[in-house]
């Protein structure tokens, strides 16, 4: 299948696309401020450069795009019809990367969450959120909100 628009428009709309100060992640760090946590954001000395980094409680915090970290069961997770086998290799290096970054972070005794955007949808964001909390006061080593199962009806 070819692509719908030119090259170049292609080009600006891609580019436009953000990796850091996201709405979702600015939802985030304001809620999270809100309730007394104090962090930096995009620690480049950190495996994966995570979008929060609360060291005070020893953990980092993931704010991941549902499609493109491929989150596993979500509406928004789908194989683009243009160049499928282009982001089917895409997809799955950023799986792997995402994997490897957990693991690194594990090794060096971080604790890791990954909040995914469809969790943070505004029927959710708030509940959500306060398990988020809840998660970085606690002592557990990972945290994944939303995860989804067979009831799920996100």
């Amino acid at each position: 299948m070819t692509d719908r628009i030119d090259p170049a428009a292609r080009s600006r709309t891609m580019a436009a696309i953000r990796s850091q100060h996201t709405k979702p992640e600015k939802w985030v760090r304001s809620a999270l401020h809100k309730q007394g946590f104090r962090f930096r954001l995009h620690n480049k000395k950190l495996p994966g450069c995570p979008d929060l980094v609360l060291r005070k409680y020893h953990a980092v915090v993931f704010i991941n795009g549902c499609f493109w970290h491929q989150h596993e069961g979500c509406k928004a997770s789908h194989l683009p019809k243009t160049r499928p086998d282009f982001w089917a290799q895409k997809f799955a290096r950023n799986v792997a990367r995402d994997q490897k970054v957990l693991y690194q972070l594990k090794i060096l005794g971080w604790r890791a969450a990954i909040v995914w955007e469809c969790g943070l949808k505004p029927k959710l964001r708030a509940a959500s959120l306060q398990h988020l909390a809840a998660w970085l006061r606690s002592n557990a080593e990972y945290f994944e909100l939303p995860v989804y199962d067979e009831f799920s009806e996100l």
